[in-house]
């Protein structure tokens, strides 16, 4: 068998299980834990009539402020036609708006109003007893170093992501 090509028969096998050393079992298990966090803060999100896909639009109105189309679906990991169908319901509830962009008619920036803010708020409340489940299997200082290694990950020093 030639040098380069690797050896079949020791190859390890993808899991997403625990002590799994595969080159894909992180990728395996931070997608795991979107799932679960997403299934979580989904279940506090109900009971307000929202969704995640509005939250994550509704977080960079507020982080960002009015924002072009074009760019929510960007920062939302969105394409155009899911990202429309987003700001339509979030204009059907009150809790945005599209605006002409100065010296471009044909673009529109959507802006959060001022009851979008309100139910940003509200989620925040609703959302405490969901996230402290979420992290309950956690030791003390854990969630902090969770969170650390995530941003670190997510943001590297070089400016990758």
């Amino acid at each position: 068998m030639p040098a380069d090509v690797p050896d079949r028969t020791t190859a390890s096998r993808v899991t997403d299980r625990p002590g799994d050393a595969s080159p894909f079992a992180l990728g395996l298990l931070l997608r795991r834990a979107h799932w679960r966090a997403a299934a979580v803060l989904e279940e506090a999100l109900r009971p307000l009539g929202i969704e995640l896909r509005h939250f994550a639009v509704l977080i960079v109105l507020v982080d960002r402020g009015p924002t072009v189309q074009r760019d929510l679906a960007a920062a939302t990991g969105s394409d155009k036609a899911g990202i429309m169908r987003v700001v339509d319901d979030l204009e059907r509830r009150g809790l945005a708006v599209r605006k002409t962009v100065p010296g471009d008619r044909r673009v529109r920036a959507v802006e959060i109003t001022p009851r979008g803010v309100e139910l940003f708020d509200a989620v925040h409340v609703a959302a405490v007893p969901s996230a402290e489940r979420l992290i309950a299997e956690l030791g003390p200082g854990e969630p902090e170093q969770l969170t650390d290694l995530l941003t670190r990950f997510v943001y590297p020093a070089g400016g990758e992501a």
